[in-house]
C-alpha cells in the first residue's frame, strides 16, 4: 500500500498516469502510456453546445453514444481496480467515468440524452435557481456558480456534481458523455459553500490538464462500447481559444544552476532531467536554455521552478553544503533617525498598551468616519472584514469595545501600522501611529480623586510624544470638523519643516462623536489621535546654548476675551511681540463664571523674560508688556483683567 500526500500545486499527480510519470522521473525510467486509439463513429448525431461563460469553461467536449446497456455488469478487473482505489462500483457508465478519473485525472460526466432539452448551455446560475443533486440534496445556486444546463434548467454544478433529473438510470439507452476543462477560479470554493467535496471538485480546484479532454473521452468511449455496447457518434469539440490556457515557455540560465544550487552539471544532464519531466527544448544558447512546459505542469512558470525540479531530481541530500558568504557593511546610525521602536517605548512608558489589529475592517464602521472610496477585497475572510482600512481608528475602537465587554473601562491603546489609500489605479500604503484614550484618570490611585479623561489629556500625551522627537514647535493644531468626531473637540494636526513656510496636514486629534460613542456602547468619551509616522521619524537635534547667568523676570497677565478666542492664537501673538527675550510662556488659568460676562472668559498667561548677556530693565519689560496688551486688544478685543 502506497499512500501519497500531495501539495496543492501538484494536481497532475492526482491520477495513476501522473504518479507513473513522477516515478519514472525519479528512477530514470520511461512511462508506458496506455494505448488509446480514436473510436470510430457509427452515426453523425451531435448535441449542440453553447459556451456562455467561456472564461470559466473555455473547452467543452461531448459525444453521443446510442443504444447502451446500462444493466451490463462491469468486468471484474474494473470493479477490483475501483475497489482498491476506495471507489464502489455503481453501473457500467459511472464505473468507466470513475476509472478514467483515476487513470488519467480527467473528471467526466454522463447525461441521459433523452432527458435533455434543446442543447447544452454552459453558463452561470440564474438568480433563485435551484438544483437537485445526485445525492438527493437540493441546493440554491449562487449567481457565481457555473452550471451545465439545457434550454430549460440547470443539469449539473459544473466540475462538482451532476443533477438527479438528467442522471443515467437503469432505463437509460442513449447518453451524452462530457469531458470539459473548467478554470480553477470558477470552481474554487463553490463545493465548500454547499458542504460538498467531490473527487471532481478536488481536481478542478487544483487544475486539470487543458489538453487531456480529447484523450479522456476516447478512453471512456472505448471502455463504454466494450462493456455496455452502443454506437458512438463523432466527438463534438467546443473551444473558446481566447480563454484557454496556453503552453508556457521558461528560460533556465546555467549561471543560476551554479549560483543557487552550487552544482556544476553538464548540459546533457540538465537537458535529460528536463526532458524526463516532459519539457521540450525550445531554444539553446551558450548561457542556457528555453524549455516548453507541458500542459499538465501548470506549477512551472518561472526559472526558480525549474531549479526546484533539478534539486528534487538530483536529491536534496546530495546538494553541496556551503556556508553563506556576504560582505557586511555597518550602516551608519544617524542621530536624526528616530525609530518606530522608540515611539513604541515612549507610548508604553506613558501607560499605553500596544495592539495589533487586522488591516481589514468592517465597512459599516469605517463609513462612520470617512467618505473616501476604500479598497474593497474580492474574497474577504468575513463580510465584516471586507475593506482595507483608511485609518487605524476603527481597529482601535473594535479592540476597545472588545475589552469594554470584559469589564475594562479605562483604556490607553495605541497601534502602528499601514493605512491604504486609493489614488487613481494605485493603492498607497501609508504608515501611521494611532492612539485611543477613555475612562478615568486616577482610577487605581487611592490618593487621587477619579475624574474622566478629557481632550487635553490626550492632547498632552500627543505633545509629549512630539517633544521627544524635538519637533513640538513644528506641529500646529487647528480646529476642524471631521466626519464621526465631536465638532467642538477635534483638531487637524499640521507639520512644517525648519525651512517650510506652508504646513502640511499629517493627522488629527479629537473625541469620537457622542452618537457613535453611544452606539458602540461606551458611557464615557473616547479620545483618539492619528499621525503619519513619516512626520515623526526625523528628529531635530538639540542645539547647545549656555545658560544665562542673568536673572529671570516673570509677569502674569490675565485677559478677558470672547469664548470663541483660542489660547493658542493668543500665545502666538505673545511670542511674536515678546521676541527673543521671552524664554517661557504658559497658560496657567482659564476661568469663566462669577464676575465675567457669560459670553466671555478669562485666560491667564505666565511670561518669563531673560537676556543672555545682561539684566533686563524695568522699562524694557514694561515696553514689551504694553506691546503685547495693545496687540491682543487690537486682534481679539482682549481686556487686561484687574
Amino acid at each position: 500500500l502506497i499512500e501519497i500526500d500531495l501539495t496543492p500545486n501538484r494536481a497532475d499527480c492526482l491520477s495513476v498516469r501522473g504518479v507513473a510519470r513522477e516515478v519514472a522521473v525519479l528512477n530514470g525510467l520511461k512511462v508506458q502510456e496506455p494505448s488509446i486509439e480514436p473510436v470510430v463513429s457509427q452515426h453523425d448525431r451531435v448535441f449542440p453546445v453553447q459556451l456562455k461563460a467561456a472564461e470559466a469553461c473555455p473547452k467543452y467536449i461531448g459525444r453521443v453514444i446510442e443504444g447502451v446497456d446500462v444493466s451490463a455488469p462491469s468486468p471484474l478487473w474494473l470493479q477490483e481496480k475501483l475497489r482498491r482505489s476506495g471507489v464502489r462500483s455503481i453501473d457500467a457508465i459511472v464505473d468507466v467515468t470513475n476509472f478514467v478519473l483515476l487513470e488519467l485525472g480527467q473528471p467526466m460526466h454522463a447525461f441521459d440524452l433523452d432527458k435533455l432539452k434543446g442543447g447544452i448551455v454552459v453558463r452561470m446560475a440564474e438568480p433563485g435557481e435551484t438544483l437537485k443533486l445526485l445525492d438527493e440534496q437540493e441546493v440554491s445556486l449562487a449567481e457565481n456558480t457555473l452550471v451545465i444546463a439545457d434550454h430549460e434548467s440547470a443539469l449539473a454544478m459544473a466540475g462538482i456534481m451532476g443533477g438527479q433529473a438528467s442522471s443515467v438510470t437503469a432505463s437509460t439507452v442513449n447518453i451524452l458523455l462530457e469531458s470539459a476543462f473548467f478554470n480553477p477560479l470558477a470552481i474554487t470554493g463553490r463545493a465548500r459553500s454547499h458542504g460538498l467535496h467531490t473527487d471532481s471538485s478536488h481536481r478542478f480546484e487544483r487544475g486539470v490538464d487543458f489538453c487531456l479532454q480529447e484523450l479522456a473521452i476516447e478512453r471512456a468511449s472505448k471502455l463504454i462500447v466494450d462493456i455496455a455496447g452502443g454506437k458512438p457518434g463523432p466527438v463534438h469539440v467546443c473551444v473558446a481559444q481566447a480563454h484557454l490556457p496556453s503552453t508556457k515557455k521558461v528560460a533556465l540560465r546555467k549561471a543560476s544552476v551554479e549560483r543557487y544550487l552550487k552544482l556544476d552539471l553538464g548540459d546533457e544532464v540538465i537537458e535529460g532531467m528536463m526532458l524526463s519531466l516532459g519539457l521540450e527544448l525550445d531554444d539553446k544558447t551558450a548561457d542556457g536554455w528555453q524549455f516548453k512546459v507541458p500542459s499538465w505542469r501548470f506549477d512551472i512558470a518561472i526559472e526558480v521552478d525549474l531549479l526546484e525540479e533539478i534539486a528534487r531530481i538530483y536529491g536534496y541530500n546530495r546538494l553541496p553544503t556551503q556556508h553563506p558568504q556576504a560582505s557586511l557593511v555597518l550602516k551608519p546610525d544617524s542621530e536624526q533617525d528616530f525609530s518606530t521602536d522608540k515611539l513604541r517605548q515612549h507610548m508604553l512608558a506613558e501607560g499605553y498598551n500596544e495592539v495589533i489589529t487586522y488591516s481589514f475592517v468592517d465597512p459599516e464602521l469605517q463609513s462612520l468616519f470617512s467618505e473616501v472610496d476604500p479598497v474593497s477585497l474580492l474574497n474577504p475572510i468575513a463580510s465584516d472584514l471586507s475593506e482595507m482600512r483608511l485609518s487605524l481608528i476603527p481597529g482601535l475602537l473594535k479592540t476597545a469595545q472588545y475589552n469594554l465587554n470584559r469589564q475594562q473601562h479605562t483604556m490607553r491603546l495605541f497601534e502602528t501600522g499601514l493605512r491604504f489609500i486609493r489614488q487613481g489605479d494605485q493603492t498607497i500604503q501609508q504608515p501611521m501611529l494611532s492612539a485611543l484614550l477613555t475612562g478615568l484618570d486616577g482610577e487605581n490611585d487611592w490618593a487621587k480623586q477619579d475624574r474622566p479623561f478629557d481632550f487635553f489629556d490626550m492632547k498632552g500625551d500627543l505633545e509629549n510624544l512630539l517633544s521627544i522627537a524635538g519637533r513640538k514647535g513644528h506641529f500646529h493644531f487647528e480646529p476642524a470638523e471631521l466626519k464621526g468626531y465631536h465638532p467642538g473637540q477635534t483638531a487637524i494636526v499640521s507639520f512644517s519643516g525648519a525651512h517650510d513656510e506652508s504646513a502640511a496636514e499629517v493627522g488629527f486629534i479629537g473625541a469620537i462623536h457622542p452618537a457613535i460613542q453611544s452606539r458602540l456602547g461606551f458611557s464615557r468619551p473616547l479620545f483618539v489621535f492619528e499621525l503619519s509616522l513619516a512626520s515623526l521619524l526625523s528628529v531635530a537635534l538639540p542645539v547647545f546654548a549656555p545658560l544665562s547667568k542673568y536673572p529671570e523676570v516673570s509677569r502674569d497677565l490675565a485677559f478677558i476675551v470672547d469664548k470663541s478666542v483660542q489660547a493658542g492664537q493668543m500665545c502666538k501673538i505673545v511670542q511674536e511681540k515678546a521676541g527673543a527675550y521671552l524664554v517661557n510662556l504658559k497658560v496657567f488659568d482659564v476661568y469663566s463664571g462669577e464676575g465675567i460676562d457669560p459670553h466671555r472668559k478669562s485666560i491667564g498667561f505666565g511670561l518669563t523674560f531673560q537676556h543672555k548677556s545682561r539684566t533686563l530693565t524695568e522699562s524694557e519689560i514694561n515696553s514689551l508688556i504694553d506691546d503685547i496688551v495693545h496687540e491682543l486688544s487690537s486682534q481679539f478685543g482682549a481686556e487686561l483683567r484687574n
